[in-house]
């Protein structure tokens, strides 16, 4: 055993290999020599004869959780009906790390494919908790829950198409699409369907915000931004939105008032502190808008704004460094947020009506 664990530190592979073999000779039950030799027949692809190596170690010494994780894997690439337990009993068991993650992806591949999306879930978020960066993990998860909003979207369309609840729907896939007039209309439609929707004031409100600009926009806004606040209570997001619309219309005054309201309320809030930093930061009180705009940038750290807001601050105060950092910090994330941007047109791109389809005729 010596000799084998010597020459597989080694790198020798062949020569550990002999000498496993000649421990097993000696010794036909030695579990770690079985999980040795399965590992080196795992790392080849060869998972008949790991099987067989590891599943004779976890005879002699159940405990090998590693040995029992080689062997999930293998078992699943085989078809093996034990897989899922054995699976199951390694993501319980394992130390965080790479083979937990490898595991993980397994088994809930494993559960997807049987249809068990409640299985496929947990694991799922286990797994975007130990590796949130990994590329695979996430593309897998950006396809459950894609079919799982698709589900949920058909069932609402089945159960209740004319519902007020479809009309918010498409109001809102309408704004996201940049479609404020037609969302507007939406909305006025769930409104009437249900004139106590929650949130559906505020959200009317944004809408026409985002429709144009003007005093008779801006009264429509206020409308319906009094009404959210008579139906939803306090809040910080309206108290925010009020602020924004007395900007607009050169009330800072007014404007201070609803975004300190709306700090007091949620003072941990990231959008909360940019506007009350930016507002702060235009009535020439730097110091008082820093600690609020660095606050922001630590809470949501991808706002472009907030990074380019603080550098403004900061060159305002002398701060030189910090300046030119947040300035990196804010042209790497709008470079960033651009080539997302160009990828989402291209997913969203509409073909061509003009250019016939594969089997029609030109």
């Amino acid at each position: 055993m010596q000799q084998a664990d010597a020459a597989l530190r080694a790198g020798n592979i062949a020569l550990a290999e002999q000498r496993y073999q000649e421990v097993l000779r000696l010794d036909p039950h030695n579990g770690p020599a079985l999980a040795e030799l399965g590992t080196i027949a795992y790392s080849r692809r060869d998972c008949g004869s790991a099987i067989r190596d590891l599943r004779a170690a976890l005879q002699d010494s159940p405990q090998m959780t590693q040995a029992r994780a080689l062997l999930g894997i293998c078992e699943k690439q085989q078809n093996d009906a034990s897989a899922l337990a054995d699976l199951q009993s390694a993501f319980k068991e394992l130390p965080e790390g790479k083979l937990r993650i490898e595991v993980g992806v397994n088994l809930a591949d494993m559960f997807y494919q049987r249809g068990d999306i409640d299985a496929t879930l947990p694991v799922l978020q286990k797994l975007l908790t130990l590796a949130p960066d990994n590329t695979d993990i996430l593309f897998f998860a950006q396809r459950i829950y894609s079919e799982q909003a698709d589900n949920a979207l058909n069932k609402l369309l089945l159960l209740a198409p004319d519902s007020a609840r479809m009309q918010q729907l498409i109001a809102e896939k309408l704004i996201n699409s940049g479609d404020a007039r037609d969302a507007i209309d939406h909305y006025k439609k769930a409104l009437a369907l249900d004139p106590h929707l929650p949130g559906m004031h505020f959200e009317l409100a944004e809408a026409y915000m985002q429709q144009g600009s003007g005093l008779a926009i801006w009264q429509l806004a206020r409308e319906q931004l009094q009404l959210a606040r008579e139906a939803d209570g306090d809040n910080p997001q309206i108290e925010c939105a009020l602020g924004s619309l007395d900007q607009k219309q050169g009330n800072e005054a007014s404007a201070l008032t609803h975004f300190q309201r709306a700090y007091r309320l949620a003072p941990s809030d990231p959008e909360v502190q940019l506007d009350l930093g930016k507002l702060l930061a235009d009535q020439n009180q730097p110091n008082l808008a820093l600690p609020l705009l660095r606050a922001a940038v630590a809470a949501d750290p991808m706002n472009a704004g907030a990074h380019y807001r603080l550098a403004r601050v900061c060159h305002q105060l002398h701060l030189s460094s910090e300046e030119s950092l947040q300035l990196k910090l804010y042209r790497e994330i709008r470079q960033a947020q651009d080539k997302v941007a160009a990828i989402h047109q291209q997913m969203n791109r509409q073909p061509d009506p003009s250019v016939p389809a594969k089997d029609e005729p030109k």
